[in-house]
């Protein structure tokens, strides 16, 4: 263990904790301010009288004692507002794919999975009874070149393919041809799932995600949407059919071993989603506003080459080298911007970059002095 951890210091990979001390943010997940706006704080307290709920936890997992009535009220608004036939409560986006994916496929199975899919995935497929091929980010050609090639070396009566894609990137904030490959999936007769966490509450009429917004949402088997981003507060849940939600009460681990939500924290993801349809466009207005800007503030600066094509609140900067990218973080929080490394593994070796999240919060005045200190640093 010693000598693992003394490898990742001389890497310059090594993580630890730090306090994050009044530094402007273009870091966290909180695309519109959900996290901090105290009108969602108080509606969430107002709630939690009106439905006379006092209880600080949940007392068990939702088999046991902690299928409290706030799941009631939430997981068919949820089903509603993201235009499913049935919701799944998870505790996080982790629980959510690891239950998913370990789960849902079955031995003889097979799993064809974007490269650059989130650990959860990832970790979700190895704990998995089928077999799992990659092919390459936001590729439909490479997709059917691998299911191709290995559906005719693993040829079975009972062969299920599910195809595994995000709608946001969360490293690289891109986006694949999601029409595209739900025509391809369809047409084959293969399950497509997508991980919606970066997509729900920025894109979409109401924050409903990507998949509602371009209308597909019949045409895929399973949707991951998650809290704890563009919503402001925590937990996930998996959309699809009903016989999916049965299946994953039974047989899904994270959801069956584990103490549910708490009240107010069911009650804060009620309130988020209820308090944003009251909400005019405002704040993802100024999100695309500030996207739009941040983009030309790049050009202006002369450093796009620098920066992977993306129209979302993420912006990957590519600063190769562990040692280069955190230096370059560093100068940045020592003028006040918290902007952090992301590092190899979470990134192949080579890709290292600094992961700039924009937000409805951030004025125009913010944006232009980070893109200039950091044309400056690099």
């Amino acid at each position: 263990m010693l000598n693992i951890l003394a490898s990742r210091k001389k890497e310059e990979t090594f993580r630890q904790l730090n306090a994050i001390n009044g530094l402007i943010d273009f870091l966290s997940n909180d695309y519109l301010g959900f996290a901090t706006n105290e009108t969602l704080f108080s509606k969430t307290f107002q709630l939690l009288l009106n439905e006379s709920v006092a209880s600080n936890g949940s007392g068990g997992s939702r088999l046991l004692s902690g299928n409290h009535k706030l799941y009631t009220i939430l997981e068919p608004l949820l089903a509603t507002f993201y235009k499913s036939n049935a919701a799944l409560v998870f505790n996080s986006g982790y629980d959510a794919n690891m239950g998913l994916f370990s789960a849902i496929p079955q031995r003889g199975d097979l799993i064809f999975y974007d490269e650059f899919v989130h650990a959860s995935i990832r970790e979700g497929i190895r704990m998995s009874n089928a077999k799992a091929y990659s092919f390459s980010h936001n590729d439909l050609n490479s997709l059917k070149e691998k299911v191709e090639l290995n559906s005719d070396r693993n040829k079975n009566d009972e062969l299920v393919i599910y195809v595994v894609t995000e709608s946001v990137f969360s490293m690289d904030g891109d986006t694949p041809d999601l029409k595209a490959f739900a025509k391809y999936t369809k047409a084959n007769g293969y399950n497509l799932i997508v991980d919606e966490a970066h997509a729900v509450a920025v894109i979409g009429e109401n924050g409903e995600g990507l998949i509602p917004a371009l209308r597909l949402e019949n045409e895929i088997f399973a949707r991951t949407v998650t809290f704890g981003k563009g919503f402001g507060c925590h937990g996930a849940a998996i959309l699809g059919s009903e016989d999916l939600k049965d299946y994953l009460v039974n047989f899904a681990k994270p959801f069956i071993y584990t103490t549910a939500l708490t009240p107010h924290t069911l009650a804060t993801i009620i309130t988020a989603h209820t308090f944003f349809k009251e909400l005019s466009e405002e704040p993802k207005d100024i999100l695309k506003e500030n996207i739009e800007f941040f983009k030309k503030q790049i050009s202006s600066q002369k450093i796009n080459e620098f920066f992977i094509p993306s129209d979302t609140a993420i912006q990957g900067c590519i600063i190769a080298g562990s040692k280069k990218a955190k230096l370059v973080s560093k100068k940045l929080i020592d003028k006040g911007f918290n902007v952090k490394a992301i590092l190899a593994p979470t990134v192949p070796e080579g890709q290292e970059r600094l992961r700039i999240c924009l937000h409805s919060f951030n004025s125009k005045e913010e944006i232009g002095l980070l893109v200039k200190l950091l044309a400056g640093f690099i």
